[in-house]
């Protein structure tokens, strides 16, 4: 069994940024020689106005060095730590620790598109008007809630193994936890913050973490979390993995196809005049209902139920009927960006099927590139290389590796015959930890993590009655990157400052 393709994975106003002076005199660039691995920090002092009122904050930007009990050097992962100034107890302020997924994505993209202080500013879809570097103020950051940490895993961003020969052994989903999880334990005893209130969030792959770290991180040390948040989660590898004899994923991604479909303005009438969450609800009822009856029947599905079914698929999917005959029901996500807007030489995006991309062989079986995450790479890149040096004064020799795909192959260590999933970690976590709340968010339009797959998994957690109100799924009109969106952004803060509040019993 092999596991789903490695997951890619992330409003408009300028103010003038109110930064900065380094508090601390600490050298600012480290050779590359990872032998010498020591930690380093750097602290500056900003400010932003939030809500009408100026929130002072400070950053500090190093690297933590983990260590076996001998004193070696396993590994140095980098972070960036954000926290509101102020007379606030660090006991009662909440602490977040944030990351992405891949495996192998810096935390780039929540940093400065989702929760950060500042955030990158971007066009919207079909657009390439905007400067490829901006920085802004972000007024959906989360610091008025809680304070912050972006961490890179070993081998993103500036984050290394002592021994580059030796870096695989950070690759892989139980030693990912853990490494992670090492770094949680130690940067809460260095900063004193383990009676803090402390949430965990992650996005795409982050999910899959997350909801093995919180339990990890409970088991292991007593650790225990007021909350976490899953931005486009993926805790069950089953309901994303195109395999023959696993239909699981056709009948899950079915509705992002509609929403797809319908964005694009591909199918009829009828459908194309219902609102986005009436006509993805549709595609839901008839994929959990007779399509994944008639995918279940396989071979002993009569001809009549076939040609029902090939209609309704041409309803909801606006691909035509002899593509749906030819691919025996079943379309991948490759097929199907490639497909839908095939006859203008279009593909739609991955992470985001608002995006469009052209490609030079419209003849051809799959896409040659995801024209959502070419149109966000850029941006991204060039505001975090030039965001660390410039705004807070953080110098490295090392490449910022912003999506690495030299972790790969993945260790997913799942037992033999079975799919990679974290699923029922997080059920023991909720039930071992009662007051632990969960927020998860999905986009309509992410054709790499499905909203409605990870509605299926939540479904599927077998939680007791009385936790299941402990977990909130909420989507969006947006991709993979809700966040990029502006309106979703702002309704995804409104969610989570609600959600906060609740896990604070506030």
């Amino acid at each position: 069994m092999r596991s789903s393709a490695a997951l890619c994975l992330a409003l408009f106003f300028t103010v003038l940024p109110a930064f900065s002076r380094t508090r601390a005199a600490v050298p600012q660039s480290d050779p590359p020689a990872l032998a010498t691995m020591r930690d380093r920090e750097v602290e500056t002092e900003h400010s932003l106005k939030l809500n009408g009122e100026k929130l002072r904050y400070s950053a500090t930007t190093g690297q933590l060095v983990l260590r076996a009990e001998s004193g070696e050097a396993k590994a140095a992962i980098f972070y960036v730590y954000y926290r509101k100034d102020g007379d606030e107890d660090p006991e009662d302020r909440p602490i977040t620790f944030i990351f992405n997924g891949g495996p192998g994505s810096s935390s780039v993209w929540l940093h400065l598109g989702a929760f950060g202080p500042r955030r990158v500013v971007l066009p919207p879809p079909g657009e390439h008007n905007a400067p490829l570097y901006r920085l802004t103020n972000n007024p959906h950051t989360l610091l008025g809630a809680s304070d912050l940490v972006f961490l890179d895993p070993v081998s993103t961003g500036f984050s290394r193994a002592a021994e580059v020969s030796k870096a695989g052994n950070f690759h892989g989903l139980r030693a990912d936890i853990k490494v992670v999880g090492d770094f949680i334990r130690l940067f809460l005893s260095r900063k004193n913050r383990w009676a803090s209130p402390k949430f965990l969030a992650g996005e795409s792959y982050g999910t899959t973490r997350a909801a093995g770290l919180v339990q990890h991180l409970q088991q292991e040390h007593g650790m225990y979390f007021s909350g976490v948040v899953l931005i486009s989660s993926v805790l069950d590898f089953q309901t994303l993995s195109f395999d023959r004899g696993n239909d699981l994923p056709y009948v899950l991604i079915l509705p992002t196809y509609t929403a797809t479909a319908w964005y694009h303005s591909q199918l009829g009438q009828e459908e194309q005049n219902l609102s986005l969450e009436e006509v993805v609800e549709k595609a839901a009822e008839f994929a959990m209902g007779d399509y994944a009856t008639a995918l279940l029947k396989g071979d002993a599905l009569g001809a009549a139920e076939r040609r029902n079914i090939v209609e309704q698929l041409q309803r909801f999917t606006g691909l035509s009927q002899e593509f749906l005959e030819a691919s025996q029901l079943r379309v991948s996500t490759r097929r199907f960006c490639k497909e839908l807007r095939r006859t203008e030489r279009r593909t739609v995006g991955r992470l985001d099927s608002r995006f469009s991309g052209m490609d030079y062989d419209a003849a051809g079986e799959s896409y040659e590139y995801d024209p959502s995450y070419a149109a966000i790479l850029g941006p991204f890149s060039t505001a975090m290389n030039q965001y660390l040096q410039e705004e807070l004064e953080y110098t490295s020799d090392l490449p910022y590796e912003i999506l690495n795909s030299r972790v790969h192959p993945w260790k997913f260590e799942s037992a033999e015959n079975r799919y990679a999933t974290t699923a029922d970690l997080l059920r023991q976590a909720m039930t071992q930890n009662p007051r632990l709340r969960v927020f998860a968010a999905s986009g309509y339009y992410d054709l790499a993590t499905p909203f409605v797959a990870s509605r299926y998994t939540f479904n599927h957690l077998g939680l007791d009655p009385t936790l299941r109100r402990h977990l909130q799924h909420k989507s969006y009109p947006a991709g993979h990157m809700m966040y990029i969106h502006g309106p979703s952004h702002e309704a995804l803060r409104k969610d989570l400052l609600a959600f906060f509040q609740s896990a604070l019993g506030l």
